[in-house]
């Protein structure tokens, strides 16, 4: 082909590209579209997913149906979604695991978080909060550390599971305050709540909503707020910036996450429907129970914020030699 015909051929290609993006966002979706959550039904993500699903099947006109594909440690559901045609019509509405998964699995991952996926939307954030047994004797976080710094590996850490976020939020606060602990993982969280109010582990970091029924009812003390943020169901605990610790930020994501590859028009519509579902009226009341602040960030925003927690959470992973079997 001469440089003539090559310059006229990608001349039309750009022109055809140019008058098919529109047309694009305006017949997507043509067909139902899936959410596949990475775990099994009645988890805050699989609501989250529900809620986003009834209303982007109003605002886009088509089916948006959750797919729970639970296994391997949100690992199974994940590949399902890294391997789907790049139509947006197979999309995953994934947790903190996703970032997390890369440094905790690395190479055993089937999939490169940083390369198999388009990234359409940061939707909502949770920080997490750092309890006690109302029976222990710090009564802040300051006190927690002098005495953790005293006695090294003796305070015992509980968490939802190796590799859990409530898991990586306790690493990430060890690290920061420069001391350690013995780390008591459970098989979720409810029974490491029943522990922890009876004094058989000594701290633990938990979702807002799960914590805040104990710490009113007296069974459980809580000592700050991750982030920089108090929190609407706690404001009287610090944050965790408030008490000299604004590097403990963890908490809890749910995004939405297509196959690599959407096309622009498809990602920017995604996007804009689904920033308008968190912040509907009906879906905020129900993510607020959960603990949940709507965010609805753009495609830009949800690959910068997704990409930062990768590498921050391979850093925590690697400075405190976390590891899973």
């Amino acid at each position: 082909m001469t440089n003539s015909l090559r310059r006229r051929s990608l001349l039309g290609a750009a022109l055809a590209t140019g008058f098919a993006a529109p047309a694009l966002a305006q017949t997507y979706p043509s067909r139902p579209v899936r959410l596949v959550v990475p775990y099994p039904p009645g988890g805050a993500t699989d609501i989250t997913a529900r809620l986003l699903a009834q209303e982007l099947s109003q605002s886009l006109g088509q089916s948006f149906a959750v797919e729970n594909r639970g296994g391997g440690a949100s690992v199974t559901g994940t590949q399902a979604v890294a391997t789907a045609p790049a139509d947006g019509h197979t999309l995953g509405v994934f947790d903190s695991a996703f970032v997390v998964n890369p440094g905790l699995l690395g190479s055993r991952l089937p999939y490169d978080t940083r390369r198999d996926f388009s990234f359409v939307s940061v939707l909502v954030r949770s920080p997490l909060v750092l309890v006690v047994p109302a029976s222990a004797a710090w009564q802040d976080i300051a006190a927690l550390v002098r005495d953790a710094k005293a006695r090294p590996n003796e305070l015992t850490f509980g968490s939802a599971g190796n590799g859990t976020a409530v898991h990586m939020a306790g690493e990430q606060f060890r690290l920061a305050a420069g001391f350690t602990f013995l780390h008591v993982p459970y098989r979720g969280g409810g029974p490491m709540i029943t522990d922890l109010i009876a004094g058989r582990v000594q701290m633990a970091f938990g979702t807002i909503p799960a914590m805040a029924e104990h710490v009113r009812a007296g069974r459980l003390r809580a000592l700050a707020i991750t982030g920089d943020t108090r929190a609407a169901l706690l404001p009287e605990v610090p944050s965790m910036a408030e008490a000299g610790f604004p590097a403990v930020d963890a908490a809890l994501i749910n995004a939405l996450v297509g196959p690599v590859g959407l096309p622009a028009p498809v990602l920017a519509r995604l996007a804009e429907a689904s920033q308008q579902a968190v912040t509907s009226q009906a879906m905020r009341s129900r993510l607020t129970e959960l603990g949940f602040a709507p965010v609805g960030s753009t495609p830009a925003e949800a690959s910068s914020q997704l990409l930062a927690q990768i590498g921050q959470w391979e850093r925590v992973i690697r400075e405190g030699d976390i590891k899973v079997d």
